[in-house]
C-alpha cells in the first residue's frame, strides 16, 4: 500500500469516528439532562472529552506524514505515539471525573429515578461504539498506526461504559436509584485500565520499544535467503507510527567489492519492503563473515 493511501485510510477512519462522536455527545448530554440520569450524563461528559483527543490524533496523522528533513531524519511518525499518550491522559482524567461525581452522588444521596429516553440513549450508544471500535481496530490493525489503535480503545472504553450505564439507568428506572450512581463510579475503573493500556503501548513505541520477536524472526530469515548473505549477525527494529525502522548487520564473503556487496545489501532491503509495506527503513551494515569483530556501540 503507498504511503499516500495509507494515510488517506487513516483519514478516513478518524472522520467517521469524529462525526459519529459527535451525534453521540449531544445525544446522550440531552437525554442525561432531560432523562435525569447523571450515568447518562456523565457518559456524554466523556464523549466530549473524546473530541479533544480525536482531534489531537487528526492532528498527528497531518504531522506524521510529513516526509523526512534535515532537522527530522527518520520522519515524524513519533507523533501518533505522542497524540496516543495524550489520549490515556484524556481516559484517565475522564475516568477520575466520573468516579468523583458518583462518589458525590452517592454520599449526598441525590439520586434520581431516570426517564426512558435516557435508558434508550445508553443502549444505543453500546451498538453504536462497538462498531466503531471493531471498524478502527481492524483498520488500525492493517495498517499498524499508534494513533488508530488509540482511537479503537476509546471506542471500546466507550462502549464499555455505556454497558455499565445501561444496566445502572435501567435498575435507577425500575426504582433502585442508587443504581446510576454506582455504575458510573464502576465504569471509572474499566476506564483507568483502558487509560494504562494505551499510555503503556505509546510509552513502549517512543522508548525505541523493540518490534515483536517472531516479525525479527521472519525478516532475518528472508535476509539470509539472499544470494550472498550468510548471515544476519544482528537485528534490531523500532517503530515511528505507522512505520517500521530495521537495523540490520549482515556477514558476507570478504572479498566482495563494495559495489557486489552494495548490489546485496539493496536486494535485501528490497525483499523486505515487498514483504512489509509498514517498514519505512532498513539500515544495513556488512561485517566480513570469517573472523570475529567488535562492535563498536555505546547504548
Amino acid at each position: 500500500m503507498e504511503r499516500s493511501e495509507r494515510f488517506s485510510q487513516a483519514d478516513r477512519i478518524i472522520k467517521v469516528g469524529f462525526w459519529v462522536n459527535a451525534l453521540l455527545m449531544v445525544m446522550k448530554l440531552l437525554a442525561g439532562h432531560l432523562g435525569r440520569s447523571e450515568a447518562v450524563f456523565a457518559d456524554g461528559m466523556e464523549s466530549a472529552c473524546d473530541f479533544v483527543a480525536i482531534l489531537s490524533t487528526m492532528l498527528a496523522l497531518h504531522i506524521g506524514r510529513k516526509p523526512f528533513d534535515e532537522r527530522h531524519p527518520y520522519g515524524h511518525g513519533r507523533a501518533e505515539s505522542l497524540s496516543a499518550i495524550l489520549v490515556s491522559l484524556i481516559i484517565f482524567s475522564t475516568g477520575c471525573w466520573i468516579l468523583y461525581k458518583s462518589v458525590v452522588t452517592i454520599s449526598r444521596g441525590e439520586s434520581a429515578i431516570p426517564e426512558w429516553m435516557a435508558v434508550l440513549a445508553a443502549f444505543l450508544t453500546i451498538i453504536i461504539k462497538e462498531w466503531l471500535y471493531r471498524f478502527s481496530m481492524k483498520s488500525g490493525s492493517r495498517l499498524e498506526s499508534p494513533a488508530l489503535l488509540a482511537v479503537a480503545k476509546d471506542h471500546r472504553k466507550d462502549a464499555v461504559t455505556s454497558v455499565a450505564t445501561l444496566v445502572g439507568v435501567t435498575g435507577a428506572f425500575f426504582g433502585i436509584t442508587i443504581m446510576d450512581p454506582l455504575a458510573a463510579g464502576l465504569t471509572a475503573f474499566f476506564i483507568f485500565h483502558i487509560a494504562w493500556e494505551t499510555f503503556r503501548s505509546a510509552a513502549h513505541d517512543i522508548m525505541d520499544g523493540q518490534p515483536g520477536e517472531e516479525l525479527l524472526q521472519t525478516i532475518t530469515h528472508m535476509a539470509e535467503a539472499v544470494e550472498g548473505v550468510e548471515h544476519v549477525h544482528e537485528i534490531r527494529g523500532r517503530r515511528s507510527g505507522q512505520y517500521l525502522i530495521i537495523d540490520l548487520k549482515l556477514d558476507m564473503d570478504p572479498e566482495m567489492t563494495v559495489k557486489e556487496s552494495h548490489a546485496i545489501a539493496t536486494q535485501v532491503k528490497r525483499v523486505i519492503f515487498d514483504r512489509y509495506h509498514n517498514v519505512g527503513d532498513v539500515m544495513i551494515h556488512i561485517n566480513p563473515h570469517d573472523e570475529e569483530h567488535e562492535d563498536l556501540i555505546r547504548l
